[in-house]
């Protein structure tokens, strides 16, 4: 495996003011030594010129948050990060690779949750690259290298974890995202490290059931709202009626006997559980 190796270029401000000077200096001895007729020192001048020409394309720009990937004839010789202009052997081939932070965002996918419902799901990963060796030689293309793996781990991790808890499991899609991102996350870096790559944050975008069972998911919800609210309301009611026989009782207003009793607590909870406002009535009568 080819790891990252940063390396020291010279100063291309220097290196330009060398070279100019060298060839103005050539262009002057070139002009001299023809008009005085030395075969010599003409023939040295006049090499000397394509050469100071071939080494001012050693010159390069390394703009911030880039770094330059230096390689001669198929050498890896080593990364450039210094930013500002720079200078190289010429014969060096200078890749540009960004360092900077990005971010991909997965298309919606189609895949089947741990239950065996279809959902549909995206992500948003942030990343960005900490070896550029790597992210050039270990891999054909990083960028699409990224998509591809991201999309391949979100169907893994979605696949391992159902939409919402039914058999009470811990760790759901829909109400557990700080874990799922974690998960995430993880699934992710671990796909990507061979790549050179540093995933910073991994979160899902996107969730839902899938269109063809959505209308029946939603019915389940419902369905799971209405009785968790209703075993609300009757606990709370069943505490509201046990404190009205309590302080019935404990302040002696009325003494009531079991059929009493059961008749009090049937009208209460009526009251208390009913969705319609009570309507009173006025018993003229006795119970027996």
């Amino acid at each position: 495996m080819i790891t990252e190796k940063k390396i020291k270029a010279k100063s291309g401000l220097t290196m330009l003011f060398v070279l100019l000077a060298m060839l103005l200096m050539d262009i002057a001895l070139l002009i001299v030594v023809g008009n005085a007729r030395i075969i010599p020192l003409m023939i040295i001048s006049i090499l000397a010129l394509p050469v100071i020409i071939v080494m001012l394309f050693g010159l390069y720009m390394v703009h911030p948050n880039q770094s330059k990937v230096l390689q001669l004839f198929g050498k890896y010789i080593g990364t450039v990060k210094d930013t500002g202009l720079r200078w190289s052997n010429p014969f060096y081939s200078k890749e540009a690779v960004s360092v900077k932070v990005r971010n991909f965002e997965s298309g919606q996918l189609k895949v089947n949750d741990s239950a065996g419902n279809p959902i549909e799901i995206a992500t948003v990963v942030v990343w960005k690259i900490v070896d550029t060796a790597e992210a050039i030689f270990e891999v054909d293309d990083y960028e699409s290298f990224v998509q591809i793996q991201t999309e391949a781990a979100l169907r893994n991790m979605a696949s391992a974890h159902p939409y919402e808890s039914h058999k009470g499991e811990k760790t759901t899609l829909r109400s557990s995202p700080h874990e799922i991102a974690l998960l995430l996350q993880k699934e992710v870096q671990d796909r990507l490290d061979k790549a050179g790559v540093e995933v910073i944050e991994a979160r899902i975008s996107h969730l839902a059931y899938a269109p063809e069972i959505a209308a029946s998911m939603l019915k389940r919800q419902q369905a799971q709202a209405i009785v968790a609210a209703r075993t609300q309301i009757v606990e709370g009611a069943v505490g509201m009626v046990e404190i009205a026989l309590s302080e019935l009782s404990k302040r002696k207003i009325i003494e009531l006997d079991d059929e009493r009793k059961a008749a009090m607590v049937s009208n209460l909870l009526v009251v208390l559980c009913g969705e319609e406002n009570a309507q009173p009535i006025i018993n003229s009568g006795s119970l027996y």
